[in-house]
């Protein structure tokens, strides 16, 4: 089955985009994750712990990003979360405090942001992305 998911193309600057799409989770928390297949692993934000078990007995882990400091994470399994109609049960997740992201958006585009969309999921669900018609299709 296919399942295709709206794009917003967020402008963050002038000649500066991102994508985006929209879940919620069960109570009805909407959430805006960022597509990026830059990512080796998807991330989630540490400050919304009540949408996450983190894993026992792992230790937090340095994940690498584009500056030079590492960044501390650790691993958590996400509530279920709907991507359109589709759920998503136990997806695992890096757990990184997204404050600084947060800030960029909100001071940008009055945007929260709650995780990236990462290459282990995009590759997971055989993602798909049309720029044309703004959407992820991916192969659930």
């Amino acid at each position: 089955m296919k399942v295709k998911i709206p794009i917003q193309i967020v402008e963050i600057d002038e000649d500066n985009f991102h994508l985006m799409i929209v879940s919620e989770f069960e109570d009805g928390m909407k959430s805006n994750w960022i597509i990026d297949t830059g990512a080796s692993k998807t991330v989630f934000d540490s400050a919304k712990s009540e949408y996450f078990t983190k894993k026992e007995g792992q230790e937090d882990i340095l994940s690498a990003g584009i500056t030079e400091h590492p960044l501390k994470s650790g691993l958590a399994v996400l509530n279920p979360v709907f991507f359109r109609k589709y759920k998503i049960e136990k997806m695992k997740v890096a757990l990184l405090d997204m404050a600084h992201i947060n800030e960029l958006y909100q001071k940008k585009v009055q945007l929260e942001i709650s995780g990236l969309l990462g290459s282990d999921f995009l590759l997971k669900y055989k993602a798909e992305i049309s720029y044309k018609k703004e959407l992820l299709m991916l192969k659930i």
